[in-house]
């Protein structure tokens, strides 16, 4: 018997109802697994578990106020480079499959190769959070909310200028958990 024929015949043995149990219960048990491999993905363990990462970003955050402050609220990878929503998140889910085949190449696996592409590494994020309104960012902070009676005088002076001209947070603090990559153009 062909195996067309036998995937498109009815069933002797199975109730269309014992059919639809099974294909249900092997959905959730399917899309459980799909959410946890996600959500594992997204882990400051997985996200460093790459020398690439370890050794030259991860050390970087680890020098900034999103990794240690004075409230103990920390950043870690996914906080700043995944969205929260689902949709989004698999948006951005698809496109990491670029940085899984940069791995497997080989083209940031040393310090220098890295430093190389930084510059084209942090366009092609800035444009990204750019094009999200900083979503990101905006997970945790918020120009309305922020108190600017408290800040400092410039830092007051400019959040008031980024709510008046519609900015967003990647306009001006590029290079706040990562170092700034060099050849960087005057308007970046």
């Amino acid at each position: 018997m062909s195996l067309l024929k036998t995937l498109t015949s009815p069933s002797a043995r199975w109730s269309v109802l014992s059919l639809l149990l099974i294909g249900g219960a092997g959905g959730i048990i399917f899309w459980g697994g799909f959410n946890t491999v996600v959500e594992l993905t997204n882990t400051e363990k997985f996200c460093i578990s790459c020398h690439e990462m370890r050794e030259n970003v991860y050390a970087e955050l680890q020098k900034t106020i999103h990794y240690t402050n004075r409230t103990g609220v920390r950043a870690i990878c996914s906080d700043c480079h995944v969205p929260r929503e689902w949709t989004d998140k698999m948006i951005r889910k698809i496109k990491a499959t670029g940085e899984v085949w940069g791995k497997i190449t080989g083209t940031i696996d040393t310090k220098e190769k890295f430093e190389a592409k930084r510059l084209e590494l942090a366009e092609r994020e800035w444009k990204r959070m750019k094009a999200n309104d900083s979503l990101e960012c905006r997970n945790c902070h918020s120009l309305q909310s922020m108190n600017t009676e408290v800040q400092k005088q410039r830092a007051k002076r400019q959040h008031e200028l980024a709510v008046k001209n519609k900015e967003t947070c990647i306009d001006c603090h590029k290079g706040i958990a990562h170092t700034k990559p060099k050849g960087m153009k005057e308007e970046d």
